[in-house]
């Protein structure tokens, strides 16, 4: 059969969403299964690692290094609880991750809580083993208005402003690919200060993008109170336009303070569960998404579900307490994937001119990639529905906005599930889009001018479409 191919460009959605996987309260869950859960990539995946390697106890996961203290809140540690910044032994190892998230058609975003009193050298080897890794942000000791993280305890919101802006400058000298997140604090009124901006203002100048941290609702207490309704427990809740407000006060206060203009990014977003309970926990993120969607706001760029995966009620699922690999899906997980599919947070598929194989495929990003399109023709809804490739490549391909992972030595993929939640009611006309991720995960210096924002691959040859409408056998 003859097939009609395009070139389709992957461009930014309108308002991206982002996805935070593993941390103090969750373990890392492969990208696989993410996908196949949720059906489609995020834009960014947040990686959740601290490094104080000069401490005695690195690079020991600290909540097991002080597995026998008596510990009552979930910062009181040495150093932060989430995954040791460890290249050899760290479990996660931090550079398998981020290829396992590049791989699968998304960028890193790597949130790192650091040691301020580094030296530049050793800031280097850090933004060295970045480079890599195409056009991934780093959100660096976040939160820094707050008492509870290991940056806050050892240093002064001046020196974390100031720590920020050497970093940031080191980052863009050995890996101009990276832009860096200053994750602060908010203006509570329209023209009032950012709380703490004058000691905080160099992070603001120096970063590249604006961030807050903000949940809809949060019990911080957690795990070592419960919140309850009357009681004095350590959570807390806040009205959707109060939050919304903040994020746009918080804006245009810093274009005032720093004569600039950066995107703005909701860096880690929820309401917690453990105070809005199950059943009510996805509405009010809808209700908040929706409210940007139907605003349209053109800084606000983007917001990160925080997380996949949690121990408490802060996940899509819910660790099984028998089981970290297992995952509890929670009714939020519905809801979100009903989020996903709306076209203000998906992103762009643009199909554009005819193409002739072999055809040079090119991975930018999750907002700037070009690959190939092929259209397809559909009776009615098919019994069978796959792809046989002879090449050896990494690729990423979307069928009726169902997306599939083909990784390296895969010969055979079956597009059916693409089918299952939803069905054709009738004959249609569908493009099969394919891209091409780095197949280890890394932008390989082959010398080429733009090696380290976009991977190249070359694909020969239409795969094998084997498409039916009719079962081969029906049992009687």
């Amino acid at each position: 059969m003859e097939y009609t191919v395009k070139k389709v460009h992957l461009g930014p959605a309108h308002f991206a969403l982002d996805l935070s996987d593993g941390s103090e309260r969750g373990e890392y869950v492969n990208q696989d299964y993410i996908l196949r859960t949720l059906g489609r990539p995020h834009r960014n995946i947040n990686l959740m690692y601290t490094y104080y390697p000069h401490d005695k106890e690195w690079p020991a996961r600290i909540s097991k290094a002080y597995a026998d203290k008596e510990v009552n809140f979930a910062w009181d540690y040495p150093y932060d609880d989430y995954f040791p910044y460890d290249k050899k032994t760290g479990n996660p190892n931090p550079i398998e991750c981020m290829k396992d998230v590049r791989r699968h058609g998304q960028d890193v975003t790597l949130t790192l809580t650091i040691d301020c009193s580094l030296s530049d050298e050793e800031l280097r080897e850090v933004a060295r083993d970045l480079r890599p890794f195409g056009r991934m942000r780093v959100r660096i000791n976040h939160e820094c208005v707050g008492d509870w993280f290991t940056h806050n305890k050892r240093f002064s919101f001046k020196e974390i402003a100031e720590f920020f802006a050497r970093f940031t400058d080191i980052i863009h000298e050995e890996a101009p690919n990276v832009k860096t997140i200053f994750c602060a604090g908010f203006s509570e009124e329209d023209g009032a200060p950012v709380d703490k901006e004058e000691d905080l203002i160099a992070g603001y100048r120096a970063a590249d993008v604006w961030s807050g941290d903000r949940y809809l609702a949060l019990h911080f207490g957690w795990p070592y109170d419960i919140a309850e309704k009357d009681d004095n427990g350590r959570h807390c809740y806040y009205k959707l336009d109060e939050v919304y407000n903040k994020f746009r006060y918080t804006y245009e206060r810093l274009k005032k303070i720093t004569g600039q203009d950066k995107p703005v990014v909701m860096s880690e977003l929820n309401a917690d569960g453990d105070v809005t309970g199950a059943l009510h926990q996805g509405d009010a993120i809808k209700r908040f998404l929706y409210m940007i969607r139907d605003d349209k706001p053109t800084w606000f760029t983007a917001a990160t579900m925080y997380q996949f995966r949690d121990r408490g009620r802060l996940g899509l699922e819910i660790e099984d307490p028998n089981n970290p690999a297992v995952g509890i899906p929670q009714p939020l997980l519905k809801d979100y994937k009903e989020v996903m599919s709306e076209p203000y947070f998906m992103p762009e598929l643009k199909v554009e001119e005819d193409q002739e194989f072999p055809v040079r495929l090119r991975w930018g990003g999750a907002e700037d990639s070009d690959g190939v399109s092929i259209q397809l023709h559909f009776e009615s809804n098919p019994e069978f529905c796959e792809l046989v490739f002879e090449q050896d490549l990494s690729l990423m391909m979307e069928l009726n906005g169902t997306w599939f992972y083909k990784a390296p030595g895969v010969k055979c993929v079956d597009l059916m599930s693409a089918f299952y939640e939803k069905p054709l009611s009738c004959s249609a006309d569908l493009s099969l889009n394919i891209f091409a991720t780095p197949p280890e995960g890394v932008n390989v210096d082959d010398g080429s001018e733009d090696w380290a924002v976009n991977y190249y691959a070359t694909i020969t040859k239409l795969p094998d479409i084997r498409i039916r409408f009719e079962p081969v056998s029906v049992i009687e």
